[in-house]
C-alpha cells in the first residue's frame, strides 16, 4: 500500500457550504491521483443547531463538549447520520466511492471516560486511547474512501462522544499514515500577534499550546497534533480554505508540524 494520508474535516468548515465544497473538491482531486485517504469528521456547528432546536444549552470545557445522555443521542444522530451520509453523498457526486461509518464500528475509535477538567465532569465524553484500523483498511483495499464520524466505544461497549481531532490522530497512528491533514476554516495556527506560524516542531507546538494565543477548539487540535507526531506520523498540517488542495498535495501554506 502506498503512503496513507488521514484528513480531518472540521465541524465549522462543514457548516459553510462554500468552504465544504472546497474541501470536498480537494479530497476528490487528491483521490483521483492517489486513492489512499481516510477522512475523519466532526460536526460541532450542526450539533449546536440540533441541540438548540431541542432546547439543550451548549456546554464546553477547553474545547470539549459536556455530553449527557440526551446530548449523546443528538450527537450520535447528527454525526453518524446527517453529517456522515451527506459527506458520502457529496463525495459520490464528486466521483469518489465513499463508505461512511462511525468510530464505534469495528473498534475504530477506542476510548475511556474523560477525566474531569477543572473539576467539571464531562459525562459521556471519551478520551481516545487506541484505534483498530482493520475496518478502514479493509474498505481502502476494496477501493472505497472511509469516512469516519467521531464517535467512540469504551471497552465495556458504551458509546462515547470523542473529539474529532483526537480521533483523527489515533486513526493516523493506527493506520501507519505518513501524513495527517486538518482541513479547517482558519488558515493555520496563530501566534500571540495573530500571525500564522508556518512551521512548528513538537517543543514549539507545546509552548504555543501553553500560551494565551491558543484557545477554544485549537487546544484539542494542537494536542492531537502532538499525539500524532509522538505516535510516528511524520507530517502534520493545519490548513485553511485557500490551502486545502495544496496541503493534500504536499504544497506549502498553513502550519506544518514535524517531530523535530
Amino acid at each position: 500500500m502506498t503512503e496513507l494520508t488521514v484528513v480531518k474535516l472540521g465541524g465549522s468548515l462543514l457548516d459553510d457550504v462554500q468552504l465544504r465544497d472546497l474541501a470536498i473538491g480537494a479530497i476528490a482531486e487528491r483521490w483521483s491521483v492517489n486513492p489512499n485517504l481516510v477522512v475523519v469528521h466532526g460536526g460541532g456547528k450542526n450539533i449546536d443547531k440540533a441541540l438548540a432546536a431541542a432546547g439543550i444549552p451548549k456546554r464546553t470545557v477547553q474545547g470539549l463538549r459536556v455530553t449527557d445522555a440526551r446530548t449523546l443521542e443528538i450527537v450520535t444522530g447528527v454525526l453518524a447520520g446527517n453529517v456522515n451520509k451527506s459527506l458520502v453523498s457529496q463525495l459520490a457526486m464528486s466521483g469518489v466511492a465513499a463508505a461512511g461509518f462511525s468510530g464505534a464500528d469495528g473498534d475504530t475509535i477506542q476510548a475511556t471516560l474523560h477525566p474531569p477538567i477543572d473539576g467539571i465532569d464531562l459525562e459521556l465524553v471519551g478520551q481516545v486511547f487506541a484505534s483498530d484500523p482493520a475496518l478502514a483498511l479493509t474498505l481502502l483495499g476494496g477501493g472505497f474512501l472511509p469516512v469516519i464520524a467521531s464517535l467512540g466505544m469504551s471497552p465495556e461497549g458504551a458509546l462515547l462522544n470523542v473529539n474529532a481531532d483526537a480521533a483523527a490522530a489515533a486513526i493516523a497512528i493506527a493506520t501507519g499514515a505518513t501524513k495527517l491533514v486538518f482541513l479547517t476554516d482558519v488558515e493555520g495556527v496563530l501566534d500571540t500577534n495573530g500571525t500564522i506560524v508556518p512551521s512548528l516542531d513538537m517543543s514549539g507546538a507545546a509552548a504555543l499550546l501553553a500560551s494565551s494565543a491558543v484557545s477554544g477548539g485549537m487546544k484539542p487540535k494542537l494536542r492531537a497534533c502532538l499525539e500524532a507526531l509522538a505516535g510516528g506520523v511524520a507530517n502534520v498540517v493545519i490548513a485553511g480554505p485557500s490551502r486545502h488542495a495544496a496541503s493534500l498535495a504536499g504544497g506549502e501554506g498553513g502550519t506544518h508540524l514535524v517531530a523535530a
